[in-house]
């Protein structure tokens, strides 16, 4: 066999993989993907903001996520309220510096959130301080904290009011199933906010 086919076979190998993650999705897992669009959706027309957070991959998630619903993820309507807690980079260094890199997300909600609002922290291990340390936080605010998780949800499953774990301990197939759900996420909002819009 040569390289070009053991690439192919690895590849295929990988697909698969991730097929049969996405295919054996708990359904008990999809319904709290539903309860965070209807929380997001009552919190958007009500004018409060969704925070996102998360480290490495995940902050380029929440960045993504907060950016489909900014620029509007389908119908290209107003953008919603969102922001990433990642990318202001003299704020984060600021705190990392000042503080620790422990409360880089948690100051920032504790001076931009307000009551109602909603964070949605990412985390393939469940177990990033600086992101427990967010939902914490936004739990003491009166912040809706849900999170994205995997390996088993660890102590960012426990603290948050809603977690969607993804049961495997991949860290790249469970990155892969958390932009997945936060696509379908954007698109319920949508659904939900704008019950008449087409769909696709």
């Amino acid at each position: 066999m040569g390289k070009t086919e053991s690439y192919l076979k690895q590849i295929r190998s990988e697909l698969g993989a991730l097929a049969r993650l996405v295919e054996a999705f708990p359904d008990g897992e999809a319904v709290k993907v539903v309860r965070m669009a209807e929380t997001i959706a009552a919190a958007l027309v009500e004018g409060r903001t969704v925070f996102t957070c998360g480290n490495g991959g995940s902050a380029a998630d929440a960045q993504h996520i907060a950016g489909e619903l900014v620029g509007r993820f389908r119908h290209k309507e107003r953008g919603y309220s969102a922001s990433a807690l990642t990318t202001n980079s003299s704020v984060v260094t600021s705190l990392a510096n000042d503080f620790s890199f422990e409360e880089i997300f948690s100051r920032q909600l504790e001076s931009m959130a307000r009551r109602g609002d909603v964070l949605l922290a990412l985390s393939t291990s469940g177990g990033s301080p600086n992101v427990i340390r967010a939902v914490e936080t936004a739990r003491k605010l009166g912040v809706h904290a849900f999170a994205f998780s995997g390996k088993g949800g660890g102590r960012l499953a426990e603290g948050a009011e809603l977690a969607v774990v993804v049961p495997h301990d991949d860290f790249a197939r469970i990155q892969e199933v958390h932009i997945t759900l936060g696509h379908i996420l954007c698109g319920l909002v949508e659904e939900i906010i704008l019950p008449s819009a087409p769909k696709p």
